[in-house]
């Protein structure tokens, strides 16, 4: 796992737990629908670091006779999970907590700690999204939108740490939006009205990351760069006349899986064409390192 990830999760996994412990407190003493909804979001978001980690140690274990390219895998699999338990433990039961309190709906007690505690959590949640957006601008290439970062890296930890941490902050605004607003008009509808927005935020965000992380476990390709960088290295080499195809596949955030075909000079002994498939890896795996697994089948020329 990149050193940047686990910087963020550390982060998101300390202000989550410690947002997550007063939430309850203040949901215990003040009845608001908002504070519960997003407590019960901050203690999803807490086992979510804690699944991430999970992931990236398991997926960090030595290949094997049953997994021979190994266990990378293992970390989309676990930001999939991420994406199920932010979709449930959030967003479905912030929107049945504001739902219910439509439905009997009662005054928020103890404005002050509400208010507190929400404005507590802003800021913990701002260190979060901070360390977030600082440790993605190392690896963010230039020019990149944070959108797109999101959308093309194949390192599922820190989109999902950014889409959980801006959820999260954009949530607590929304919180004490309805807490205040509840306060101010007398109407506890308010913060149902606020609970259920958090809950359909969550369920927005949890889809992004479902449909994100099934496309890297079923297989993406290698980004358009790699792509280029590994075909201008097969073809370079003196002995390759063509390359008749080239495929590939993250089998993990950092290991690429290369098939090609490759048409080579038709007067090399089949040592020859041994060797010269041995240094066309070589020279592959130099332009891009993640490309672990390369398999190279000769061809002939046809008319």
């Amino acid at each position: 796992m990149h050193e940047g990830s686990r910087k963020a999760i550390i982060a998101a996994f300390a202000a989550n737990l410690g947002i997550a412990v007063s939430k309850f407190v203040g949901f215990l003493l003040t009845g608001s629908a908002g504070l519960a909804a997003e407590a019960v979001h901050s203690l999803a978001d807490t086992a979510n670091q804690g699944l991430l980690f999970l992931g990236g140690n398991r997926a960090a274990k030595a290949r094997d006779a049953d997994h021979p390219f190994g266990h990378e895998r293992e970390r989309f699999f676990w930001a999939f999970i991420v994406a199920l338990v932010l979709f449930s433990m959030g967003g479905l039961f912030a929107i049945y907590e504001g739902i219910s309190k439509i439905r009997h709906p009662h005054e928020t007690e103890s404005m002050g700690i509400a208010i507190g505690i929400l404005t507590f959590a802003i800021i913990l949640e701002g260190f979060s999204l901070r360390t977030a957006v600082k440790e993605t601008a190392h690896i963010k290439p230039a020019g990149m939108s944070y959108w797109q970062f999101i959308r093309t890296s194949k390192h599922p930890e820190l989109p999902t740490v950014l889409l959980e941490d801006v959820a999260a902050e954009s949530g607590l605004f929304i919180a004490l939006f309805g807490v205040l607003m509840a306060h101010f008009t007398h109407e506890p509808r308010w913060d149902a009205a606020g609970s259920i927005a958090i809950g359909v935020l969550l369920v927005a965000v949890a889809l992004i990351l479902g449909v994100e992380m099934k496309a890297l476990l079923m297989g993406e390709t290698a980004s358009p760069e790699n792509q280029a960088q590994l075909l201008n290295a097969l073809r370079s080499h003196q002995h390759v006349q063509s390359v008749i195809y080239m495929h590939t596949e993250h089998v993990g955030p950092d290991a690429i899986l290369v098939a090609a075909k490759a048409i080579f000079s038709p007067d090399l002994s089949a040592a020859d064409v041994s060797r010269t498939i041995d240094q066309a890896e070589v020279a592959m795996r130099d332009a891009v390192p993640a490309a672990r697994f390369i398999f190279i089948e000769p061809d002939i020329a046809r008319e």
